[in-house]
């Protein structure tokens, strides 16, 4: 019996929709990305993964310009509607803009979205930096309108670095009612000694607030390839630190596709899995965050 697989984080795009992807390439967190300066579409997305146990995948936003917010969810849900994939929508919504409430009124008219997520991490390395400074998640502003996402019942996607993760387990605590999911396991991108400490004490503060989750992807981020060890460690401290409950997993293509194969990707995350936490990691999870039906993850026989 193979497990059915929700890919809980992956992109699909047209280059020209997305100014990051047009112009000269500048250094990005993920590298060197001449690869995908191109379309992306979701036949590509098909195609790569053929012959996987993935029956079901969730769209998170792509950095379209912020003015058109409304306009990247409805060419999501267009494709989902064409083609039946995505089977959720992840958008933007600036929670620092006085149009906030704006925006999510007129995302709410697509029944596919499911949360939000606007990039909010910064970092002392520029090349790394995101946000425009490293208390967003502080700000009462951006408190204010994030916390009006719960009326529509979706996630915030946190995506912040390890020395972010004590104001984003408090800004988790202030509000209790909206769930999050911890973007990316928590980035990890320093690996000496020192750094892994700070993670992992940020991953178990952040543990504490019973409404974070945390999504096992972009392990490869940092790294610019696919290390079968790191995912192994990192996919196997975040389980231990926040339970198999608690945890999800997402390709985060076509980032990853830049140095790996679907399949490859994968089969480190199913092999980091132990075989009784699969299922709940794999599928069950992102199932019931990103309110999927059930029968999505019907068990049947066949090969991968």
């Amino acid at each position: 019996m193979i497990d059915r697989v929700i890919d809980a984080h992956h992109h699909i795009w047209r280059r020209a929709d997305l100014p990051w992807l047009q112009g000269p390439t500048v250094p990005r967190i993920f590298g060197t990305y001449g690869g995908i300066k191109r379309d992306y579409p979701i036949e590509e997305f098909l195609e790569d993964i053929d012959g996987t146990a993935v029956v079901a995948s969730i769209y998170v936003q792509t950095n379209w310009p912020p003015s058109r917010a409304v306009d990247e969810v409805a060419w999501v849900d267009g494709e989902a509607e064409r083609t039946g994939w995505p089977h959720a929508i992840v958008g933007f919504v600036d929670f620092l803009s006085e149009d906030a409430a704006a925006t999510i009124a007129a995302q709410a008219r697509f029944a596919r979205m499911r949360g939000v997520r606007q990039q909010i991490h910064w970092h002392e390395n520029a090349q790394y930096r995101f946000a425009s400074r490293p208390d967003i998640c502080d700000d009462p502003t951006f408190r204010r309108n994030l916390s009006r996402i719960a009326e529509h019942d979706w996630l915030f996607e946190l995506q912040i670095f390890a020395p972010q993760m004590e104001s984003g387990a408090r800004l988790a605590a202030a509000l209790p009612e909206v769930v999050f999911v911890l973007e990316h396991a928590g980035m990890v991108e320093d690996r000496s000694r020192a750094g892994l400490a700070l993670w992992r004490d940020g991953m178990r503060r952040l543990a504490d607030c019973p409404n974070i989750q945390a999504k096992l992807s972009g392990l490869g981020t940092f790294l610019h390839r696919l290390d079968r060890q790191h995912v192994a460690d990192v996919i196997g401290e975040t389980i231990e630190i926040f339970g198999p409950k608690r945890c999800l997993w997402g390709s985060n293509f076509p980032i990853e596709k830049m140095w790996t194969d679907y399949r490859s990707l994968l089969d480190a995350a199913r092999a980091a899995i132990s075989e009784d936490h699969r299922g709940a990691v794999l599928g069950e999870n992102a199932a019931r965050l990103y309110r999927l039906p059930p029968a999505i993850l019907a068990p049947r026989r066949d090969s991968a």
